[in-house]
């Protein structure tokens, strides 16, 4: 039944057609039946019942000129159904290779162009360029205005690669905000970094996207064909290891594919692999530093710092697998895990000593950091006065937006903010006043060099009067020596940290800070 029916709505307009037709020669016959159509020789008697022979020929005719004007509309539908199923495969093919948002082509068109491609290779002296090009500072944009926004800024990038390419090479966009070029028969390595460098320069102005102008800048790893591969998936993989590379400077770069990038990358895998096997494991505890009144030498808090002894690697670098944990989503559930852990280990200090934790970039982002926060130290039983975290001043100018929001509310439960990095970034009076801080801790670089006097010494010394006269206490980071110890003193600096006073040590060996009997740590 099914059957017939598809066969009807298929067919319909050629049933209807000859159902008109058998129809009007039924009345026809019905009239030559009825009626004498054309007189003859016996029109006088009375008309014998059947058809006559003119009459025969004319049905006949009347048929076969029905059948022929049937097929001349059968033949035009059938020619408009071909051209609109070719405009139809047309459009379907040209979606198929087209990404949608930015017009340009897409992985699919880019992933056959690069077989082509790789079927004719350069003649000699010559080189195809396989550029991958990621956005700087998109997220942002979408974190902060919205999709929509960041959808306009996109198709503004879009055609500023278009006109930073030479004709004949192919940009395409492989998804989010990456792109990729492909440039054949280059005269050398020299010329594709020459592409490169214009497609910087093209999205080195801001991008106007919304109601505002966004920064933007790429980083753009480079494979040259046939010296970095001969297949697409090796080809494209030593172009992403170059991006890789080239995004990790943080701003416009680009990078030529390099063996040693190769082993970096497997190497950063497989510590990733370990990492995540550390955190199911609860191998990552946090160290403790003490932080130091300066003149009396007593502990008035600990910075808490993550610590990871790994049975093969030894003491892993906290700068390197933090980076790595930033990258791959984990740093929400190591951060939340260090927290417990120091907050169990600042229930044994005396009250008024401070736990002070570093919050990440990425931390800043997070929309449920506040909630678990307060919810770890409800459940540790701390004093939230008791709890201090700290923002390096490079990511307060760079998140500021979303730095108001976290340290907004979390000032709303009496959790200490403090800045970290102090001296290194470009954070105005404004931010200091704005945020209300509690707490500035001074650059080890400048400390370090203290004791030689001269630019730091001036440095320091501005830094504390304004903290001072903001009511901020300020701490020195990197004190080593007691020299530099005297020379802080002397700038009116309150507190300080550093290997004069102590090394990092774990959470049982924090209670002999307050032992009346210890010596003076």
């Amino acid at each position: 039944m099914t059957e017939w029916r598809a066969f009807l709505m298929r067919h319909r307009r050629s049933l209807g057609d000859l159902g008109l037709l058998f129809a009007g020669l039924g009345v026809l016959l019905f009239l030559a039946l009825e009626l004498d159509i054309f007189l003859s020789e016996s029109a006088g008697t009375a008309r014998a019942e059947g058809l006559e022979l003119d009459e025969a020929l004319a049905l006949g005719a009347c048929l076969a000129v029905g059948l022929l004007v049937f097929s001349i509309r059968r033949h035009r539908e059938q020619k408009r159904e071909m051209h609109r199923r070719l405009v139809a495969e047309q459009q379907i093919r040209a979606l198929a290779y087209e990404d949608p948002l930015t017009g340009l082509p897409n992985r699919r068109r880019f992933d056959e162009a690069l077989a082509v491609a790789l079927a004719a290779p350069p003649g000699a002296g010559l080189v195809h360029a396989v550029l991958m090009l990621d956005l700087n500072g998109f997220k942002r944009i979408n974190d902060v205005h919205g999709h929509g926004v960041g959808d306009e800024a996109l198709m503004v990038v879009a055609q500023r690669l278009l006109g930073a390419l030479p004709p004949g090479d192919l940009v395409a966009r492989l998804g989010g905000d990456e792109f990729a070029i492909l440039a054949q028969h280059l005269p050398g390595a020299e010329a594709a970094m020459n592409l490169a460098l214009r497609v910087i320069e093209a999205l080195a102005p801001p991008v106007a996207a919304g109601e505002a102008q966004h920064a933007l800048g790429t980083g753009i790893g480079i494979a040259l064909i046939p010296r970095d591969g001969d297949t697409a998936a090796a080809v494209l993989r030593r172009a992403d290891v170059a991006l890789y590379r080239a995004k990790a400077e943080r701003r416009s770069a680009l990078r030529f594919f390099e063996a040693e990038m190769d082993h970096h990358v497997r190497e950063r895998a497989q510590l990733e692999q370990e990492l995540r096997a550390a955190l199911e494991a609860d191998a990552i505890r946090p160290v403790f530093r003490p932080t130091v009144e300066l003149r009396s030498g007593r502990v008035v808090g600990f910075a808490a710092d993550p610590h990871w002894a790994h049975p093969r690697l030894g003491t892993v670098p906290a700068e390197r697998f933090l980076a790595i944990a930033e990258e791959t989503g984990l740093i929400h559930r190591l951060a939340d895990r260090l927290l417990r852990h120091a907050l169990a280990a600042a229930r044994g200090w005396p009250d008024g000593v401070v736990l002070s934790l570093a919050l990440l970039p990425s931390q800043l982002r997070d929309a449920g950091l506040v909630q678990r926060i307060v919810a770890a130290l409800q459940e540790a039983g701390l004093d939230p006065a008791r709890l201090e975290l700290e923002v390096a001043e490079s990511t307060l100018v760079q998140e500021l937006q979303a730095a108001q929001q976290v340290l907004g509310a979390l000032r709303e439960h009496r959790i200490r903010i403090a800045l970290g990095n102090f001296g290194t970034g470009y954070s105005s009076l404004y931010h200091l006043r704005n945020f209300r801080l509690d707490k500035i801790r001074i650059d080890r670089g400048f400390v370090e060099s203290l004791q030689d006097g001269g630019e730091s010494a001036r440095i320091v010394s501005a830094l504390v009067g304004l903290g001072q006269g903001l009511g901020i206490t300020v701490t020195a980071d990197g004190v080593g020596s007691e020299a530099q110890q005297r020379a802080l003193l002397g700038t009116g600096c309150e507190q300080g940290q550093g290997f004069l006073f102590s090394e990092a040590v774990p959470a049982e060996q924090t209670a002999r800070f307050f032992d009346a009997a210890a010596p003076r740590p």
